[in-house]
């Protein structure tokens, strides 16, 4: 391990730009729950136990249809959570180190609690790939509309799990809104947020093709492998970029070198931080 951290943090000391990209494993030191398994998502939200729904049932679109109140008990329950919820220091350690980088720094993520930007991840390509929750769209949809859930008040009882109304509507045809996430099995995503949010990571990308790209990947792991495919394919068409891949459970790297580090997301970054100053 500490062999690995020396050499992770040699790898981000010479980077021309670093590339952040995360799933659930980042949010977990922030305090967020872990839903890996129904035995994660339940022992998150106990009643659903009770109730003998899956996250998979939960995260699907058609419950807006049949029931938008339960429906809503579970994302506004979510979309409290991330709001109280203070993202960890290690946004802030990453922030610096890609600020300080000449060709700066760039996230992609498949979370969807719009941490990224509340770390101050402004002016950098923020790619959310599977939407977020600060953001919604009509369930029909009527359109193409988008809009910021910012002034959004969702009170949830929680025995029942249900949202109290009034529920959100949509301003243009006073269908129950929805979060623009994409969710299980869901058709009537909305996707044109992020994929403006993806041709400016690509512009970033084709931009520093020829740079030293040090990828930082956390907490991504192969059950949903959107986040590894995505940082395992900038590596195939750029031959200066560099994987660092830190998972508790499922570290594996593709190329020898590439480095695997087996340790969450906050304790490796400080662990890296760490060596960095020993070495000022």
């Amino acid at each position: 391990m500490d062999e690995a951290i020396q050499r992770a943090a040699e790898l981000i000391a010479e980077a021309d730009a670093l590339l952040i990209t995360a799933g659930a494993g980042m949010g977990v030191d922030s305090g967020l729950p872990d839903f890996r398994g129904n035995e994660g998502f339940w022992n998150a939200y106990p009643p659903y136990r009770n109730l003998g729904r899956s996250f998979v049932e939960m995260a699907n679109p058609q419950g807006f249809s049949s029931d938008p109140a339960f429906a809503w008990g579970f994302y506004g329950h979510r979309l409290n959570l991330y709001r109280e919820t203070k993202p960890h220091e290690g946004f802030q350690t990453l922030l610096k180190w890609g600020r300080a980088k000449p060709a700066g720094c760039a996230v992609m993520t498949s979370n969807v609690d719009g941490h990224f930007q509340r770390a101050g991840f402004d002016g950098e390509p923020v790619y959310e790939v599977h939407g977020s929750i600060n953001y919604l769209q009509c369930t029909l949809p009527c359109g193409d509309a988008i809009w910021s859930a910012q002034d959004l008040d969702i009170e949830v009882d929680e025995e029942t799990m249900r949202a109290r109304p009034p529920l959100p509507r949509c301003p243009h045809c006073d269908a129950v809104a929805r979060p623009n996430i994409l969710m299980f099995g869901d058709w009537n995503y909305l996707g044109n947020r992020n994929d403006e949010q993806r041709r400016h990571l690509d512009a970033w990308l084709a931009e520093r093709r020829e740079s030293r790209i040090v990828i930082l990947e956390f907490g991504a792991g192969k059950a949903v492998p959107t986040i590894r495919m995505f940082s395992e394919e900038v590596c195939r068409h750029s031959s200066e970029a560099t994987l660092i891949r830190f998972n508790p459970r499922e570290p594996e790297v593709p190329r020898d070198c590439d480095v695997s580090i087996a340790s969450g997301a906050l304790e490796s970054i400080r662990a890296i931080a760490s060596c960095s100053l020993e070495e000022s």
